[in-house]
């Protein structure tokens, strides 16, 4: 069940907000344990479009966006502040990808998470997240990952 919304903005990243988006993914090993790949999207965040939801003077959550074709676009990452699950902020950034991307004339956004052939609870989660927001599941890749299934997850925009 969702939480009360909390007050927050969204806006487009500066890249002094790196460090913050960095920081949540450390607080979400749940999700992110694997410390090569935080660092990898720590090294993407500002490179791609990054938009932050700001609330309290601090970054709360933020989603990246990663452009394949001129069809589609890809949630990158996305974080949000753990003790913050449940308040709006996920939503509101997956909207603005969704927004973004159609404004641009893309007609299709994916994600990729972890696959339901893996017992994690956290990603179960996951997966509801993105189904209850109107994404389908498309394939489950067992080796894109080693060690990891990749499910990917789609929307028509």
């Amino acid at each position: 069940m969702e939480q009360p919304a909390i007050s927050f903005a969204l806006r487009l990243a500066h890249l002094e907000d790196a460090p913050a988006c960095a920081a949540i993914l450390g607080l979400l090993p749940d999700w992110f344990g694997i410390p090569s790949s935080n660092d990898r999207y720590a090294e993407e965040i500002p490179r791609l479009t990054t938009e932050v939801a700001v609330g309290g003077g601090q970054v709360l959550g933020f989603l990246t966006l990663k452009r394949h074709f001129a069809e589609s676009g890809e949630i990158y990452v996305l974080g949000v502040r753990p003790e913050l699950h449940r308040h709006g902020i996920g939503t509101a950034l997956v909207r603005w990808a969704e927004d973004t991307l159609r404004a641009e004339g893309r007609r299709f956004l994916l994600v990729k998470t972890l696959g339901p052939s893996h017992p994690s609870p956290h990603y179960a989660a996951t997966r509801a997240f993105y189904r209850a927001r109107g994404f389908a599941p498309l394939e489950e890749l067992p080796d894109l990952w080693p060690g990891n299934p990749c499910l990917i997850l789609v929307k028509t925009l």
